[in-house]
């Protein structure tokens, strides 16, 4: 059994014991019941106390029973409430470090609730597009009031349980205990024993002074700030039955809402995404307990843009970083940068000053590679240039020590032919930051072929350390993201000489949910940047088709925003893009060249042969092994390539329109005379699990 039962005096004590965070599973609920029942049985038993071992109360339902029939498999959590609830002996929760989600309603359904102080509370279903199952969104607003519960609610966002105790007239713990919690709970049982009648949630009432007006008002702020999601909708719904609805009513209520919602390609994307994430971070051939290389300093080199941001990541963690450039006028500049990002933060609030000097003072700065021998690792960040990278890389092979981690922050190169260019393959690796790197979570981690399975953990546990979502990628041309993203790019350009233009398709990428349509985020980017790809592509692969509407504008000088002008035109000062006829007229000069009569495309079509264009691309790469598993590529969209999160990523959203219909659609794309039909040409991974009437997953 996942929770042990002993008696202490005349007080019965229930331990829950699934680590890591005492998940809620059968065989903890399954121990719970009998423990209660036992109590329930002992005359000599007068009160009971439920806590939980190791580093949480309960961190609700158990993520490895999710979705399987052991999840509603009897006595389920409404079923152990219902005992706690109707049982003879008052019953106290001993919360500590983690009580969410059902770990929460557990508690909510107990007769006392005693806490430590620094307790993480939280009802955070929301976030995988559900809403609280077991009474939660019933019983917190009788616990604290309507408005604090709702907030809780529909954020899902934790809580101190010392701030929870200081609400005015909050009935959720009657007492932080500082020192031993389970001596403070056994305590607090011995007092209550006695009392009678004893107290239940469910018989609070939920109040509001105004609360058809506050309802609306709350329907209002979540319809703006969750659009595309209906959980937090759902859960304003379920909260105003708390106080319009009879408990029982409630709880009906709330229970239909939590079912329907389990059904929604939202609710089933959030988990896709949350699944995933854990999923990243296991490597099938790297043993999790695989011995890790110890990081205590590191090394970036490169004062620009990524190397400064690289650099805050890990002055943020506590790493000390040594940054070198080769003039000091370039280093001053980032550091200068550095700082001005840190003061920023100061200046809003989201980082305090003793802080921001705190982490400055873990930066030195240095011109000379010698200064760098001392350092754990090392990460270039200098120009996407083969030439330039082996010359850094000679220099590191012979500086820094033995057993060092050498690596790149390539984000197209051949990670194998930087590994070859030092006597030391074994240590090299990617790590493939996105601008701006200390904000973007997602990093790409390049193994090459001759990478030391150490050396990977290492950098996914560092990885994980400085808070970024780490997905392994093989060795090719732009890895999983950047080698995905030229699919997409080519597609959104040919569109263009058929009839579309940059406004239309951004807007029903934006429309489909995408942070910025892909020529708004050219000119984010630099046109340049993919000119510069595009050049070295007419030597490499002739036989590669691209519409020639992206060069005419670098041509032009039209680079984006930088330049003042790209797909769009900007007024200084402004990143407004403003549709510009300069450009649609270079469009329509282009299609008559060419002899096309521009078409009617609609948003349908433009959303699918772009984000079908990804899903083909993806499928290629998980057959070739340059990711493990489908859902990797997921993350590296839903967290670098602002791919909507509603969605769930590229693979899981094929997925949802079932493969064989993305292959059908795929083939009507080939039909298309201006298009390149070898392009729809169905991966054959993508084809075979089609015809079998299999999904990515």
């Amino acid at each position: 059994m996942s929770a042990s039962y002993e008696v202490r005096g005349d007080v019965a004590v229930i331990t829950l014991n699934n680590p890591p965070v005492n998940g809620l599973g059968y065989e903890t609920r399954r121990g719970l019941a009998d423990g209660l029942a036992r109590a329930e049985d002992d005359a000599a038993v007068k009160a009971v106390v439920i806590t939980g071992a190791g580093k949480a109360f309960s961190g609700g339902a158990d993520i490895k029973e999710f979705g399987s029939p052991k999840a509603l498999a009897e006595p389920n959590l409404l079923s152990v409430i219902k005992m706690i609830e109707t049982g003879s002996k008052p019953v106290v929760a001993a919360v500590h470090s983690v009580c969410m989600g059902g770990g929460l309603e557990l508690a909510l359904g107990c007769h006392y609730r005693v806490a430590a102080p620094g307790t993480n509370v939280a009802l955070p279903e929301v976030k995988l597009g559900l809403l609280p199952g077991a009474g939660g969104t019933q019983r917190l607003p009788r616990a604290i009031g309507v408005e604090h519960a709702l907030n809780m609610i529909v954020s899902g966002e934790p809580v101190k349980s010392e701030l929870l105790a200081q609400a005015p007239g909050q009935k959720l713990f009657q007492k932080i205990i500082e020192g031993d919690l389970l001596e403070g709970a056994i305590a607090y049982a011995k007092e209550v024993s006695g009392q009678r009648p004893l107290p239940l949630v469910r018989d609070l009432k939920a109040t509001h002074p105004n609360a058809d007006g506050y309802f609306q008002f709350a329907r209002n702020t979540v319809a703006a700030m969750a659009k595309n999601f209906p959980a937090p909708g759902r859960c304003v719904d379920c909260v105003e039955q708390a106080v319009k609805a009879k408990f029982e009513d409630g709880m009906r209520y709330e229970r239909e809402a939590f079912t329907s919602l389990m059904f929604t390609p939202e609710s089933k994307a959030l988990r896709h995404a949350f699944f995933a994430e854990r999923a990243a971070s296991k490597i099938p051939d790297v043993p999790e307990d695989t011995p890790v290389r110890e990081i205590k300093k590191l090394a970036v080199i490169g004062a620009g843009t990524m190397g400064g941001g690289i650099a805050m990541n890990f002055l943020n963690a506590g790493i000390p970083v040594v940054m070198l450039e080769m003039k000091q006028e370039a280093l001053d500049k980032g550091l200068g940068i550095i700082r001005k990002n840190y003061e920023a933060q100061v200046k809003k609030g989201k980082l305090k000053q003793d802080k921001y000097e705190q982490r400055m003072s873990l930066l030195s700065t240095t011109l000379n590679y010698a200064d760098l021998k001392d350092a754990d690792m090392v990460i270039e960040a200098v120009f996407e240039d083969l030439g330039v990278k082996e010359k850094v890389f000679s220099t590191l092979d012979e500086v820094m020590k033995p057993g060092a981690i050498l690596a790149s922050n390539t984000s197209t190169l051949d990670m194998n032919r930087i590994a070859s260019f030092t006597r030391r393959p074994q240590d090299v690796i990617g790590t493939h930051f996105f601008s701006p790197a200390n904000v973007m979570k997602l990093l790409e981690v390049v193994r090459g072929e001759k990478t030391a399975k150490d050396v990977l953990a290492t950098v996914m546990q560092l990885g994980k350390k400085i808070k970024k979502t780490c997905v392994v990628s093989g060795v090719c041309d732009g890895f999983i993201g950047n080698r995905m993203i030229e699919q997409y790019s080519r597609q959104a350009g040919f569109l263009l000489e058929e009839g579309a233009t940059p406004a239309q398709v951004d807007k029903a990428v934006e429309k489909f949910g995408f942070a910025m349509g892909p020529f708004r985020m050219g000119d984010l980017a630099g046109n340049d940047i993919g000119w510069a790809i595009r050049k070295r592509r007419y030597v490499e692969k002739p036989h590669m088709r691209y519409s020639k509407t992206a060069d005419l504008l670098c041509e032009l000088g039209r680079y984006g925003q930088k330049t003042g002008a790209g797909w769009y035109d900007y007024v200084p000062g402004k990143r407004d893009a403003i549709p510009s006829k300069l450009v649609e007229e270079m469009i329509d000069k282009h299609r008559r060249e060419l002899g096309i009569t521009p078409r009617k495309i609609s948003d349908e079509e433009i959303v699918h042969r772009l984000v079908y264009s990804l899903v083909n691309e993806g499928a290629k790469i998980v057959e070739e092994g340059i990711a493990s598993k489908a859902s990797d590529i997921d993350m590296v969209y839903l967290t670098g390539y602002g791919f909507p999160l509603h969605r769930g990523g590229p693979m899981c959203y094929a997925d949802t329109q079932g493969l064989f219909n993305v292959v059908q659609t795929m083939k009507r794309f080939q039909k298309n005379p201006h298009d390149d039909a070898t392009f729809w040409e169905p991966a054959p991974l993508l084809a075979r699990l089609a015809a079998e009437g299999k999904s990515f997953s």
